[in-house]
């Protein structure tokens, strides 16, 4: 049976992922401006989120040959939803806060940053179980959450660009490079670290500037 039979109307199917991601954006918009309020150290930058379409979902459940009624489990991040941060120990800090959330269920980590992949790829995975109150009632949806920095998130960026043109086969020399990076990457985020408390205190007098020059610079 194909996918395309196992669901009768995917704008339906997919309405509740779209009702997901756009209330975890919020949450987590919301968290970062309560750090704000109490004048301390957001661990959030920015957040973003989208939700698969059909022909990304069809196309990943033939490459990695997920039947129809395994749609659900197979793959697990039709929503999705990335977290910035401006420091790894912020990665760490956020994933604490989502996981003593009681508005939705945490079913899965993994942490590709104590454990890269052996691409240099480094984000740290969330799978949430996160109920939607729809109309006809309570939906269950699965979203995957990735929370990266800035410098892990460029990185990740080129690769998916060049995984999409090599398909995974990538030349010697590419493969190389990307490990390259991926090391300088984090040793960029292992400097800023180091003086994270320096760069914290100048973002914070920075905040704290005339108001009307602060607007005028945004």
């Amino acid at each position: 049976m194909m996918a395309d039979q196992f669901i009768e109307d995917w704008q339906v199917f997919l309405e509740p992922y779209h009702q997901a991601v756009e209330e975890l954006k919020l949450k987590l918009k919301n968290i970062r401006k309560e750090f704000k309020n109490q004048q301390r150290h957001a661990p959030i930058e920015f957040v973003t989120g989208r939700v698969k379409s059909r022909e990304s979902i069809l196309e990943k459940m033939v490459v990695r040959n997920i039947k129809p009624e395994d749609l659900l489990i197979g793959v697990q991040d039709i929503a999705g939803i990335r977290i910035m941060c401006q420091f790894v120990e912020d990665i760490y800090e956020v994933a604490h806060l989502l996981k003593e959330r009681t508005d939705f269920k945490v079913l899965l980590v993994r942490d590709y940053i104590k454990h890269h992949k052996a691409s240099g790829y480094r984000s740290y995975h969330m799978v949430l179980e996160y109920p939607v109150q729809r109309v006809s009632g309570e939906v269950t949806v699965i979203v995957e959450v990735q929370i990266r920095t800035l410098a892990m998130n460029f990185w990740a960026t080129i690769e998916h660009s060049l995984n999409y043109k090599y398909r995974g086969e990538y030349p010697i020399e590419i493969l190389e490079r990307l490990e390259r990076a991926s090391q300088a990457a984090f040793r960029l985020d292992e400097e800023m670290s180091e003086i994270r408390d320096e760069i914290r205190e100048a973002l914070r007098l920075f905040d704290q500037r005339d108001p009307a020059k602060k607007e005028a610079s945004s």
